[in-house]
């Protein structure tokens, strides 16, 4: 167990910030749901009915890890939901996490927390590598199950790779959606950086996301949709967001809303119009989303959650993401 040369700072999202931003830093920002940014807006736009818990254990000047929670009566949670949050997961230090941990975990449970209650998470987040087992090792009670499925695709280096990864029939189909698109005009592909050029599309994504299908458009709540525009501004102002336009003869009918962080093309929303879907445009700003990222260098490409055909068809791989539950004694 650690030592007494351990400490708990609570912070705010201006101490993340400055956190995530410092030049060799140890703390691995690995999940992009919980950068300072996202995890801010999250907070602002759905303010929970909860205590907000943002500790960060330190050893003397070092900083071990950071606890982005909300506590509510005897139960904590990650900050961020997942009908907006793909994953979430805790940021730590290499080599620090089993003192991270423990600390983590006696200062909740003096707090009178008795549950936690931790998702979605991927397989290889640190809570599933670290904090599972230590919650064992303390004879706590713990429950994982799989909630849902993401899928992911490594990107070669080249699109004429990507192509041959697809199967014989994928890879025609691409060829064949292509090619008829681009006999009814001009195809274009662009992408759509920075604060001031993202303002003046979200617009357009937006009216796009709730017209291409009507369980999009149900889902687009005035919470949901106020969330969408402040997260727009935010992440652009961080240089981490891109909005993918597809144009045939100059005329926007499609749009994806990304997010460019560590090597991985995060494919987080997209929308059309629907006086073109029986071109395929839907899918094909996915494909031109994938050749642009290639173009990039990019290493990955996340669909993000949810197991719809296309994601197979594309040569998506699936990722399984669980929920944990541990019940402090």
């Amino acid at each position: 167990m650690p030592g007494s040369d351990y400490t708990i700072t609570f912070e705010n999202f201006n101490s993340l910030a400055a956190y995530w931003r410092k030049p060799h830093s140890h703390l691995q920002w690995d999940c992009l749901f919980v950068l300072p940014a996202w995890l801010e807006v999250w907070w602002r736009e759905f303010s929970p009915r909860a205590d907000l818990y943002l500790c960060a254990v330190r050893q003397k000047d070092s900083i071990l890890g950071i606890a982005p929670l909300q506590l509510k009566e005897e139960e904590a949670c990650f900050l961020g939901s997942a009908d907006v949050c793909d994953c979430l997961d805790f940021v730590v230090s290499p080599g620090g996490e089993r003192d991270f941990f423990n600390v983590l975990l006696d200062d909740l449970g003096q707090r009178g927390i008795r549950r936690l209650i931790l998702g979605p998470l991927r397989p290889d987040s640190k809570t599933l590598r670290y904090l599972v087992g230590i919650a064992n090792e303390r004879r706590y009670e713990v429950s994982c199950e799989v909630e849902d499925i993401s899928l992911e695709l490594d990107l070669p280096s080249t699109w004429e790779e990507y192509l041959g990864i697809l199967s014989s029939k994928q890879r025609h189909e691409v060829r064949r959606k292509l090619r008829r698109l681009q006999e009814k005009g001009e195809v274009h592909y662009r992408t759509v950086e920075g604060s001031e050029s993202v303002r003046k599309v979200i617009d357009l994504f937006l009216k796009f996301f709730r017209e291409s299908r009507e369980d999009k458009e149900i889902f687009l709540t005035k919470g949901r949709e106020s969330f969408f525009r402040s997260l727009a501004k935010a992440m652009a102002k961080e240089s981490l967001l891109s909005i993918g336009i597809l144009e045939l003869d100059a005329k926007p009918v499609a749009a994806i809303m990304c997010f460019d962080y560590n090597d991985t093309v995060y494919l987080y929303n997209n929308g059309y119009d629907p006086r073109y879907r029986s071109l395929s445009i839907g899918l094909i700003s996915k494909i031109m989303c994938i050749k642009d990222s290639i173009e990039r260098g990019r290493r990955k490409f996340d669909f993000l959650k949810g197991a719809e055909e296309y994601k197979y068809r594309l040569g998506g791989k699936e990722v399984h993401l669980q929920r944990c539950q541990i019940l402090l004694r």
